[in-house]
């Protein structure tokens, strides 16, 4: 027998006891099989490692290897089995986090809550306090604020409808005010990189809501494997690590941005790098107030995006809604001027976008004739 795991001891110092020192053939199997998996997750780091090094962006064999962090009570859907594995990276997120509280995660919840703090973790703690609400794995809700509970304030105001179960993110500490003002309404988990004792106390009132504690942010510059799997292979590529403050952003209109729409414009960007394809993103005064996520056409989220902005208006009795005055995000490029004049309609007065469309010229004609202003990041986003 080979013993790789101290947990096994108790039950082979049983069978040797129950069997006069001798082991059945179902044990050994076992054992083989947890010593074969074992040795394979460490040649697999080994081999990692190595490609890392040697800068090989496409090794020959490519090994991925986890331990099991726990079996889940099922997958996306309730027919389909789940488990929940950590890999070598040492990312703070969902992985590396301390459960304090709370019922244990699902296969939904873990996918969530990672897309919930990688796109907390674009915005910089010592300059702002910012809040991310997901739902489904797209941001519902983003914001920069004063404290925490300014952030989750705003960025609740964008879907509230949306964010009733959702998963929240924050950049900062939990404190006591934010933690009231978020368990207000149902939320499934609220991750943060550390927690004070008076908002885990007010959190412990909810006994199911989960609440993790990552013990720091993820890197959005730092550099990883991303993996996908699809029918007979995996499609591995290296993380999208391009943050907004080092593009070189080009105003391509006749009006440039002002310095207010500036801000909002790289802010919107960086949160379009985290919402699905193709996508969409009103923001106003470091607050999204309208997001159109995953639809086969861009004209479709602009619209959607619009759409939702007018229902939250209404919501919060406001005379008009908040994509009045707002600028626009866009992942990838109009492909036609149709997408643009839909968002300018709902009231955007500046867009950024990567540009790249063979129709660059009527879309910028569109905006001159508006006086919008535009600017070309040079830097796609898909997210799928």
């Amino acid at each position: 027998m080979v013993v790789v795991d101290p947990a096994d001891y108790a039950s082979i110092l049983a069978e040797l006891a129950q069997h006069d020192g001798a082991t059945t053939s179902a044990l050994r199997q076992k054992l083989a099989a947890k010593a074969y998996a074992r040795t394979a997750a460490y040649d697999a780091a080994i081999a990692n490692w190595f490609a890392q090094k040697l800068d090989d962006p496409a090794p020959a064999y490519r090994a991925i290897g986890g331990h099991l962090i726990e079996p889940l009570r099922y997958g996306e859907n309730p027919h389909q089995s789940a488990e929940f594995y950590r890999t070598p990276e040492q990312r703070p997120g969902v992985a590396t986090a301390r459960q304090v509280q709370g019922k244990q995660l699902s296969y939904n919840n873990i996918n969530d809550t990672d897309a919930a703090y990688e796109c907390v973790a674009e915005f910089d703690p010592h300059r702002t306090a910012a809040c991310v609400i997901v739902k489904h794995a797209n941001p519902c809700g983003v914001a920069e604020g004063e404290s925490l509970r300014d952030a989750y304030r705003k960025a609740l105001a964008c879907d509230p409808v949306s964010a009733f179960g959702g998963i929240v993110a924050l950049n900062r500490r939990l404190d006591a005010e934010a933690a009231r003002a978020i368990t207000e309404i149902f939320t499934e988990v609220i991750i943060a990189p550390d927690a004070s004792e008076e908002a885990i106390a007010i959190v412990r009132a909810k006994k199911n809501l989960r609440l993790l504690l990552a013990g720091g942010l993820p890197d959005p510059r730092a550099g990883g494997t991303m993996v996908k799997s699809v029918a007979g292979g995996l499609l591995v590529q290296s993380r999208d690590n391009a943050v907004v403050d080092d593009m070189s952003v080009k105003v391509v209109t006749k009006r440039a941005p002002t310095n207010s729409e500036r801000a909002d414009l790289a802010f919107a960007f960086r949160v379009a790098k985290h919402v699905k394809s193709n996508t969409i993103v009103y923001a106003k005064d470091r607050a999204t107030v309208g997001i159109g996520a995953g639809q086969m056409s861009r004209i479709d989220s602009a619209r959607i995006a619009a759409r939702k902005a007018e229902d939250a208006a209404k919501a919060a009795g406001l005379p008009a809604p908040l994509t009045k005055g707002s600028v626009v995000a866009s992942d990838a490029f109009f492909p036609f001027a149709d997408g643009l004049l839909v968002a300018i309609e709902a009231g955007a007065t500046a867009v950024i976008q990567p540009g790249g469309s063979v129709r660059d010229d009527e879309v910028i004609k569109a905006a001159n004739d508006h006086g919008v202003a535009m600017v070309f990041t040079g830097t796609r986003h898909f997210r799928h």
